[in-house]
């Protein structure tokens, strides 16, 4: 499962500096990392008049822009997805997702402090902190990094959520709802499934594998 990190803090705190700045060390290190910003006030990703715009208009629920380059999803939703739900939806073939706000939701938080704005923190252990970047020290249980330290920061994050780019991951899915496995079972259908598959004609050195059942 992809993990995710809210990069949280109050207002002017600079989540989105420390976000430009730790993006680049984690792709760096070999890692494809996806970002969401959350905009609790909406917003606009087309220009009035350009085609998906016509079509979004036009009543259209989901809206593809696909070039050689890029490719762009807008979709109507009917409430604020929480993060786990934007990542099953919407995210693939990544190995983490930042998120810049959600300070409400119930994933691993950095929180950004600056002593010269703001007085206290915004979360705490309970909210799952799980680390805090500043200009000074805290003793409140969790990792503390000072505002320059980039690499101690992608250090900590790499060894906390991210494993080694060689090791193997299954993921088991029962109608939409993943289900967590113990070592015993995730061995087990590791070594099953993939012996079964290399035996196939074609598919000795498979890199991904996929399997959807439906139906009863």
């Amino acid at each position: 499962m992809i993990p995710i990190i809210s990069i949280v803090g109050k207002s002017d705190s600079g989540k989105t500096t420390f976000i430009e700045k730790l993006v680049p060390e984690l792709v760096r290190r070999g890692y494809r990392i996806a970002t969401v910003k959350h905009d609790v006030h909406g917003f606009e990703v087309d220009r009035e008049g350009k085609d998906s715009w016509r079509h979004k208009q036009a009543g259209a629920h989901t809206v593809i822009i696909s070039s050689p380059t890029k490719v762009a999803l807008i979709r109507d939703v009917e409430k604020d997805l929480r993060l786990d739900e934007i990542r099953d939806k919407l995210v693939q073939d990544v190995d983490l997702i930042l998120s810049e706000g959600y300070k409400k939701d119930v994933q691993p938080k950095i929180e950004i402090f600056r002593t010269e704005k703001h007085k206290e923190l915004l979360c705490t252990k309970e909210d799952n902190l799980t680390a805090i970047v500043s200009d000074k020290e805290f003793d409140v249980g969790v990792s503390c990094f000072f505002l320059d330290d980039i690499k101690g920061v992608t250090d900590f994050i790499e060894k906390k959520f991210l494993k080694s780019k060689g090791e193997e991951e299954i993921t088991l899915k029962v109608d939409g709802r993943t289900v967590p496995l113990k070592p015993f079972i995730r061995d087990f259908l590791l070594g099953s499934i993939k012996g079964m598959v290399r035996s196939l004609k074609g598919c000795e050195k498979p890199k991904k594998i996929e399997i959807q059942i439906e139906g009863e």
